[in-house]
C-alpha cells in the first residue's frame, strides 16, 4: 500500500497541499470500506502514515520539477 500512496503524491506533488489533505482524509475512508480496519483509534495512526507516505512523493515531485527548472535555465 505504501507504494500506492507515494505514487499519489509524485503524480500530485504540483498540488501538495490537496494532496496531503486528500492522502489524510481518504486513505483511512478507504481502509475502513474495504473492510481492512474498523473504525477506531488505529485510523489517526493510518492517516498519519498516509501523509507520510504521500509527502515522500510530493518531494520527489518537487525535487524533480526544480531539478528541470534549473537544467531549463542553464
Amino acid at each position: 500500500m505504501i507504494p500506492v500512496l507515494i505514487l499519489f503524491g509524485l503524480l500530485l506533488g504540483r498540488w501538495w497541499r490537496s494532496s496531503l489533505v486528500a492522502a489524510a482524509l481518504g486513505w483511512p475512508v478507504l481502509l475502513v470500506a474495504t473492510d481492512v480496519m474498523d473504525a477506531g483509534a488505529g485510523l489517526l495512526g493510518a492517516a498519519v502514515l498516509a501523509v507520510a507516505n504521500t509527502g515522500a512523493g510530493v518531494l520527489l515531485h518537487q525535487g524533480a520539477r526544480l531539478a528541470i527548472r534549473r537544467l531549463r535555465a542553464s
